[in-house]
């Protein structure tokens, strides 16, 4: 009897209402966000209410969902006025609300009924025990910690039938799902009041103390002066996994990262869950270009966290790098002529007549070519542009669409780091 596969949600990061708009054509089956209260990313660019409405309309419009996190500690007099707010969302149609504090969750539940909640990674769940727990209280998902394995997922999986939404893509917190208070120590920042400096991605001098002694820095005398910084979660090459093992939403990291990268993310994983849902051999037919795609984004190195085993110095980010991104993000399409194939882009970085370039859009398409017959806007002809934002025109040889995106190769910029001669691998 073939077994029947449930199709996980694939869940992008929104840190603003381009960025919802971008994630959803590009794939994404729910986006999560942020407003001004109650989140952990108070640097990104979190949703006004009258954005909130706009990227909800958006992406119910393209059968996509909007959840929105709300996942701070709360100290005293954090909660003041959580009830009305999340009634707002709730009267908004927000599909649901991602929560870590017990207050907030048990303020969600009597003051906004019928609003959704799914407990926030930051509330470590990491067995099926702690997930009835939760369910018993209402809520419907659980967003695993990351230091769950996939033995532990499968077994979660067959003791529960609450949802489990899983990181697969991005940055890993150097602390036991994000509760840390370096960031507290060193910069006054609250990290799990939307505050987070990222201390653990600093670098530090290394001292000799010698008893009795001044102390002496021994600055420019060791190799590296990174002391806690993880490299990045990347699970495309284990989509299987997840799918067989009933992981229900796939979440990818980064509200604070750039379009170029929530489109190029979301583009892999919806691929990925598309092809082997169709069958094991067409996702094993892509997989390397999928690999190969996501280096084309700026990111650290990658690897599996801790899904297979505990991470040791190769997870970590000493010594030189080891591969980094060949790829900028330089434009997107505004518009296509279809009868002269001109195209109207706008420029995000210094553009050249001739240099080689990579469109790519929704559904994994792609084509190269170079920059040819570069104009401005009011048609005049060009050998480079330099100034972002402005509009630009060029004839490409395929048809693109308003909403694509353009690559340049930044050539020389590879750097595999060599030891005894033989290129280190990259764990993905």
């Amino acid at each position: 009897m073939t077994k029947t596969l449930k199709r996980p949600e694939v869940l992008s990061p929104a840190g603003t209402l381009e960025k919802l708009k971008v994630a959803v054509d590009y794939g994404a089956d729910a986006v999560f966000i942020g407003g001004q209260a109650y989140g952990l990313r108070s640097r990104a660019g979190n949703f006004t209410p009258d954005q909130m409405r706009e990227g909800i309309a958006y992406a119910h419009a393209r059968g996509a969902k909007v959840y929105v996190a709300a996942n701070m500690i709360t100290h005293e007099g954090n909660e003041a006025g959580a009830g009305e707010w999340f009634r707002e969302l709730r009267d908004m149609e927000i599909d649901a609300v991602i929560v870590s504090d017990p207050a907030l969750i048990m303020i969600a539940s009597t003051d906004a009924p019928g609003l959704e909640i799914h407990l926030s990674t930051q509330a470590s769940a990491t067995n099926y025990e702690t997930f009835e727990f939760w369910k018993e209280l209402g809520l419907t998902r659980v967003v695993l910690a990351r230091e769950v394995t996939m033995a532990e997922v499968a077994e979660i999986r067959k003791r529960t039938n609450v949802e489990i939404e899983a990181f697969v893509h991005g940055a890993m917190c150097i602390s036991y799902s994000g509760r840390c208070v370096l960031s507290n120590h060193m910069s006054h920042r609250d990290a799990n009041r939307g505050g987070c400096s990222q201390s653990c991605r600093w670098k530090y001098d290394l001292y000799e103390m010698p008893f009795g002694q001044e102390r002496r820095s021994l600055k420019g005398e060791i190799p590296e002066e990174y002391s806690m910084s993880s490299v990045d979660m990347c699970m495309i090459e284990n989509i299987p996994d997840l799918i067989e093992n009933g992981v229900d939403s796939l979440k990818i990291e980064g509200r604070m990262k750039s379009i170029h990268y929530v489109s190029t993310v979301t583009n892999c994983y919806k691929a990925a869950v598309d092809a082997y849902l169709e069958s094991p051999a067409k996702f094993e037919a892509i997989k390397q270009d999928l690999i190969d795609e996501l280096w084309k984004v700026a990111q650290r190195e990658l690897a599996t966290g801790f899904y297979y085993n505990t991470p040791t110095e190769n997870e970590q980010l000493f010594g030189a790098r080891r591969k980094i991104p060949e790829y900028k993000f330089v434009a997107e399409v505004v518009s296509f002529d279809e009868a002269t194939m001109t195209a109207t882009i706008r420029q995000r970085n210094v553009l050249h007549e001739g240099d080689q370039i990579e469109f790519y859009g929704p559904g994994f398409r792609h084509f190269e070519t170079t920059i040819q017959d570069l104009h401005t806007a009011d048609g005049d002809k060009i050998d480079r542009a330099p100034n972002p934002m402005e509009l630009l025109t060029i004839t490409v040889p395929e048809k693109v669409y308003a909403g694509d995106m353009v690559r340049a190769c930044k050539s020389g910029l590879i750097n595999l780091y060599k030891e005894d001669g033989a290129s280190m691998t990259v764990r993905a």
